[in-house]
């Protein structure tokens, strides 16, 4: 936890450079809209105006959530273990996407509950499962620094491996759910406001899951100014990887891509552990999700994307990466106004 403190801003310089090498391109100043915007927070976050995302990586968190035993969710817990061995062994929607796009996947067990018999997954299981936050905290404060700790060291190992850009992706039944309660202390907002149908829920499954998050939230009282206390008593294990991932990007400056409103959360708790690590985020795309767009309004980021998508493992924030690779194909161009010998646009103030 000592390396949050070591965090710095992002490289203005490598930004300022990006954003004049755009300037260079022949087309309308600024044509190419949040695109450019995305490449110049790439070359900040990765200190160099010579943007390279060729090495991709998503990274799923994998984990169960106690408050499932509250009627909030469609199905069971033992289909977060069935859908982690998926992703791992490649058959899952992201594996689809990831291989059309050149990326790896790797599957966390950071908590699910029950033990997987599948080699392919990494397993840095905390525990099997928070608790029922409708009946006391989810984990312990030292389970949830472990679970930071866990994904600051997957970035390490990654960045040891050449990985260039990483996406943030989860797998965890019930994970809305505490994604709803982090939202309503985060944003300040009612539990009845942040909490949508997840993965699909009636009228009747969303009013019990809006009262479980009342619940959780009346007993455990988190501590809106401590993010650490907000995870330990209404998060879970997934979340908490991925805040771990977001300051990771951070300490070692890898840009780390946004997904859905869970993986929007988890940014926004590194945001209260290290205000500079928003340099490194990219926002991918706007959860239909009630919460997702004030979560990302809170770090004050745009997204490329409003798709109203919502079906998580990484699957909407892998689907930034194309785009991205468009702009660099642009970036990269000799389309030129100097080699073409036209007059460059001026920048108006």
């Amino acid at each position: 936890m000592n390396r949050i403190s070591e965090i710095l801003p992002s490289d203005k310089k490598s930004s300022e450079l990006a954003h004049e090498r755009w300037n260079a391109v022949a087309k309308p100043l600024g044509s190419f809209g949040l695109l450019e915007t995305a490449v110049e927070r790439a070359a900040a976050a990765q200190w160099s105006a010579d943007v390279d995302i060729s090495r991709k990586t998503v990274v799923v968190m994998c984990a169960d959530n106690g408050v499932v035993e509250e009627g909030v969710t469609q199905c069971g817990s033992e289909v977060t273990a069935m859908s982690a061995a998926a992703i791992a062994t490649g058959f899952s929607n992201i594996n689809a996407l990831a291989k059309l796009y050149g990326a790896e996947v790797a599957a966390v067990d950071i908590g699910i509950a029950k033990k997987i018999n599948c080699p392919q997954i990494v397993d840095r299981k905390i525990a099997f499962g928070t608790k029922n936050i409708t009946r006391e905290p989810a984990m312990t404060r030292y389970e949830a620094e472990c679970a930071i700790v866990c994904g600051i060291d997957i970035v390490a190992d990654l960045k040891t491996k050449g990985t260039d850009i990483i996406v943030t992706g989860e797998m965890g039944i019930g994970n809305t759910t505490t994604a709803s309660a982090v939202s309503s202390i985060i944003l300040d907002l009612p539990p009845e406001v942040v909490t949508g149908r997840g993965a699909g829920l009636s009228s009747e499954g969303l009013e019990r899951k809006i009262n479980a998050v009342k619940r959780a939230i009346t007993l455990n009282k988190p501590d809106p100014d401590d993010p650490l206390d907000i995870i330990s008593k209404v998060g879970g294990f997934d979340i908490a990887g991925m805040s771990g991932i977001f300051l990771g990007g951070a300490i070692y400056h890898i840009p780390i891509v946004i997904d859905g409103v869970i993986s929007a959360a988890a940014a926004v708790l590194a945001q209260k552990f290290n205000q500079y690590s928003v340099d490194y985020m990219l926002a991918s795309h706007i959860s239909q999700e009630p919460a997702g767009r004030g979560l990302l309004q809170k770090l004050g980021l745009d997204a490329v994307i409003d798709g109203q998508l919502r079906l998580g493992e990484g699957t909407g924030g892998i689907l930034l990466l194309p785009l991205l690779e468009g702009a660099l194909s642009l970036y990269y161009s000799s389309h030129k106004f100097e080699e073409l010998g036209i007059e460059r646009y001026a920048e108006l103030k």
